[in-house]
């Protein structure tokens, strides 16, 4: 009815790519969460902060990505 509202479908092979790298990263985020709940090591503990900081820097990372491609 009103094509102006309607925000353009992003389907290209970079976008696609996006995306799947994100739901992969916040997939690996759960996972490392779980990991860092049940340690009882503190070798792993660390070992799992520092995880989850890597990871949480590349979810970050992608986020503005995404954001960026979308606004163009």
């Amino acid at each position: 009815m009103f094509p102006f509202f309607k925000q353009q479908a992003h389907t290209d092979a970079y976008y696609q790519s996006l995306l799947d790298n994100l739901m992969q990263t916040q997939d690996n985020l759960n996972l490392a969460y779980q990991n860092f709940e049940n340690a009882t090591e503190p070798e792993l503990i660390d070992s799992y902060i520092y995880e989850l900081n890597a990871i949480q820097m590349r979810y970050k990372f992608l986020l503005c990505r995404l954001k960026s491609y979308e606004t163009k």
